[in-house]
């Protein structure tokens, strides 16, 4: 061997007890990409879980993580390997149930907004069906890389275009402008778009991937009110929710999404100034997840119930 050159070892045909504990540690660091929660699940110190990673790195003679300021990130030989293990612990958990079990955990990625007015009072729902399958929901506005095998599913609102994964289509959107009863009196809105230009508009400036700040709005007044402009006064939101919540609170006039603000509008929080939803989003909800054959029967068993609660 070259002097200087990294020694890369192999843990041989038979795991020891404490090479297979690194490598379970190293699944669950990079499962949640931290140290810390990875010390939480396993019942260790971070320092511990710190030590078992590093004496995995040692055997191995590569580098599993990128050690950041607060936070860890794998490497690409750390991906690859976390890909495989992956894999393989489906199948060790599969077997040790006697076949390809309605157990274990499914990793879900969502947006912060569906992810608080859609799937989170929902899942109550699926564990009574599933009790043997937990749940580790992510939510975020970030992208979802697929190729750590960080995350089973992912909850999209996109325009179903999703490039070397495996999609299936939830549930389509509708848009309208909603906002409080009283600032709807306030600014003469009831039935009345002219009116608009003399309220403020909530944006959700992150409404679908690569949109402009104001792509929600000028959709719907170009299809619903093109005579009408888009007034100057506005707030802006990187999420749907807090526009919501916004205008429960007299902010403005929000781009509502039937599918997340229909419990507002059923308590009367929330009306529609300018009649129903006529307008149907060129966005919809999509679960993805990176192409696996077969899908493990958990997470096959959430993406059957989470179609089966769209409406």
């Amino acid at each position: 061997m070259p002097a200087g050159a990294p020694r890369r070892a192999t843990l041989g045909a038979t795991l020891t007890a404490s090479q297979f504990a690194n490598l379970h540690t190293f699944l669950v660091a990079a499962r949640h990409a931290s140290f810390a929660l990875a010390a939480q699940e396993l019942a260790l110190t971070p320092s511990a879980v710190s030590h078992r990673i590093a004496r995995l790195e040692a055997g191995l003679g590569l580098r599993l993580f990128e050690r950041l300021t607060r936070q860890v990130r794998l490497t690409q030989d750390g991906e690859r390997i976390f890909a495989a293990l992956q894999i393989g612990w489906d199948s060790l958990q599969a077997a040790l149930a006697g076949g390809d079990a309605l157990a274990g955990s499914v990793t879900v990625h969502a947006r912060p907004s569906v992810a608080q007015c859609w799937l989170v009072p929902r899942l109550a729902g699926f564990a009574a069906h599933y009790p043997d399958v937990s749940i580790d929901l992510r939510v975020g506005n970030e992208s979802v890389d697929f190729r750590a095998g960080q995350v089973d599913l992912a909850l999209h609102y996109g325009d179903g275009h999703f490039p070397g994964l495996v999609s299936r289509k939830l549930m389509d959107e509708w848009l309208a402008p909603v906002c409080s009863p009283q600032y709807a009196r306030d600014h003469g809105l009831l039935d009345a778009p002219h009116n608009l230009p003399g309220a403020t508009v909530l944006h959700d400036t992150l409404a679908w991937p690569a949109c402009a700040p104001d792509a929600e709005w000028r959709l719907w007044l170009d299809g619903q009110a093109p005579e009408v402009t888009l007034p100057a006064r506005s707030l802006r939101f990187d999420r749907a929710d807090l526009c919501a919540q916004a205008a429960i609170h007299h902010a403005g006039v929000a781009m509502g999404r039937r599918q997340l603000v229909q419990p507002w509008l059923a308590s009367g929080q929330l009306v529609l100034p300018f009649g129903g939803f006529n307008l149907a989003s060129p966005q919809a909800y999509y679960l993805v997840h990176a192409a696996r054959t077969p899908l493990p029967a958990r997470v096959q068993a959430l993406s059957d119930w989470l179609a089966g609660q769209a409406i």
